[in-house]
């Protein structure tokens, strides 16, 4: 299976993945990530973007043709290396496939407090690793700050439980 992924306008993401599906593309997704939030005073779970502007998406054939994406708008740019191919490659690759097994959505998630070095618990996460940046305890969520594909990303995840077992490296 070869693993791909865009970086494209945020408000275009759902589109330009539905977009990939008609062209044939196998699997196509924004990968979303649910959240809790208040709504009349009751804590609710809504469905957000995992990763903001970044779309996966999975074939069985190489797609090493740039024209392959004309006509598409709101893609910024491929993600990955020329030389591989486009293709996510090492850990990536590894987030990305989890992810297919998912079909792009994510559940609720476990972390620590403020400030504190983090790893994961959900198996999609597994190993890694981030920093707890703010935590809103109405809403039972925190932002975590990690890296994916060597650039700092964040994501707000719920908050299930406090693991004091589990050590940070």
């Amino acid at each position: 299976m070869n693993t791909y992924c865009l970086f494209c306008q945020t408000q275009r993401c759902k589109v330009i993945a539905q977009l990939l599906q008609v062209m044939g593309i196998e699997e196509a997704f924004s990968p979303q990530i649910i959240r809790r939030q208040r709504k009349k005073g009751a804590n609710v779970e809504v469905s957000y973007d995992l990763l903001p502007g970044y779309v996966f998406f999975y074939t069985e054939e190489e797609i090493l043709d740039p024209r392959f994406f004309y006509g598409i708008d709101g893609i910024i740019r491929r993600v990955g290396r020329s030389d591989e191919g486009w293709q996510l490659q090492g850990a990536d690759r590894e987030f990305s496939l989890q992810l297919l097994e998912r079909h792009g959505r994510v559940g609720t998630q476990r972390v620590f407090q403020e400030g504190e070095q983090v790893v994961l618990t959900d198996p999609l996460f597994l190993g890694c690793q981030g920093r707890v940046t703010r935590v809103d305890y109405r809403k039972m969520r925190a932002r975590v700050d990690f890296v994916f594909n060597e650039m700092d990303c964040h994501t707000w995840i719920a908050i299930e439980d406090v693991d004091p077992s589990t050590e940070t490296p």
